[in-house]
């Protein structure tokens, strides 16, 4: 039987592409495995029409342009900081500037996590920087597979998706100068640098969530905008969290990779369904879905205490906000007048 309903179509295959990415990541445990599902929430929550044969190749591509513009800056500018700030901030500046002219998300995100996330790991270790990206990219061309599949074994009811109202399509990428965007990239890049920079020097591999977070948060360098993300991001790691406690005390009765798996299966569809719904709260849980599984997943390491992960990542969340509307509200009130009157424009 074919289901006719798009909100049930979306919230199955929703379901479905998760729990299949969950079951190969905690099966097979690849480096950065636990990406897999986290990326396939991310866009699986999305209400988009199967992407093309073109979309997923260029994809793949932009992954590997993304961790070959990481590795260079790692391998060989990483160890001269003289050129490494100044090109870092260059390379944050014209990524935020991309993706405010309508350039593609997808390999935006890729970047950010290159640039930001190799470096780090490779003041620890520099073959554990490339192992570990290297799985990054495994897990991205995963969920650019996973998504066709998802597809295909849940398709679109006859007439192809329903779009929701308030789902605006992009533009596409705007070619030219635009100097809004490259106003927005010039802030992005100002809150973000002086965090990567701390981080990197420091090697704060353990805390390498509030830098993500705070990458994450300046993408669009409005300060409302950035306020209520590092409050929509707290809401929905504590609904997150809420349905990660109750998996992760489930596992403990009934430590079973089966059992995991359909626990994952009821949960997503559970998310898939409300996610697709009118709910006021449907926009607080793409993100709470992530957040459960990544909880889970640090917690099942041996050892680990579920209220310490959970307050710590509550903890990141919040100081990541703080900083980026504290250093946002600073630029606003000294940005040069000028240029506040021709972005308005």
């Amino acid at each position: 039987m074919q289901l006719t309903n798009p909100q049930q179509v979306r919230a199955l295959r929703y379901a479905v592409g998760v729990t299949i990415a969950t079951a190969l990541a905690f099966g097979i445990a690849w480096p950065l495995s636990f990406l897999f599902p986290v990326l396939s929430a991310v866009f699986l929550a999305l209400p988009l029409p199967k992407l093309t044969l073109k979309q997923g190749m260029r994809n793949m591509r932009d992954t590997l342009f993304a961790f070959g513009v990481g590795y260079i800056f790692t391998m060989f500018i990483l160890p001269h900081t003289v050129i490494y700030i100044p090109l870092l901030a260059l390379a944050l500046f014209h990524t935020y500037y991309h993706l405010n002219r309508g350039g593609s998300f997808w390999l935006v995100l890729m970047l950010l996590i290159n640039l930001l996330l190799m470096p780090m790991l490779a003041g620890v270790h520099e073959g554990l920087a490339i192992g570990v990206v290297s799985g990054l990219v495994g897990s991205s061309w995963l969920t650019i597979g996973l998504l066709w599949l998802a597809h295909y074994i849940v398709p679109d009811a006859p007439g192809g998706p329903a779009m929701p109202q308030k789902v605006q399509v992009a533009p596409g990428y705007q070619p030219g100068y635009s100097a809004p965007a490259a106003e927005f990239a010039l802030k992005s890049t100002i809150v973000a640098l002086p965090i990567a920079i701390v981080f990197i020097a420091n090697n704060w591999t353990s805390q390498i969530q509030v830098m993500v977070f705070a990458a994450i948060f300046t993408l669009s360098p409005n300060l409302d905008k950035g306020k209520e993300a590092g409050m929509n991001s707290i809401k929905s790691t504590l609904i997150g969290g809420g349905v990660a406690f109750f998996v992760y005390w489930a596992l403990v009765a009934v430590p079973e990779y089966h059992f995991l798996v359909l626990l994952v299966f009821l949960a997503s569809l559970g998310f898939g369904s409300a996610i697709n719904s009118a709910r006021p709260i449907a926009k607080y849980l793409p993100s709470a879905m992530v957040a459960m599984i990544i909880l889970v997943n640090s917690s099942l390491d041996e050892g680990t205490n579920f209220t310490d992960i959970f307050i710590k990542r509550i903890l990141f969340i919040s100081l990541a906000a703080i900083y980026v509307v504290t250093v946002l509200r600073v630029l606003d009130a000294f940005w040069p007048k000028k240029l506040k009157e021709v972005v308005s424009q």
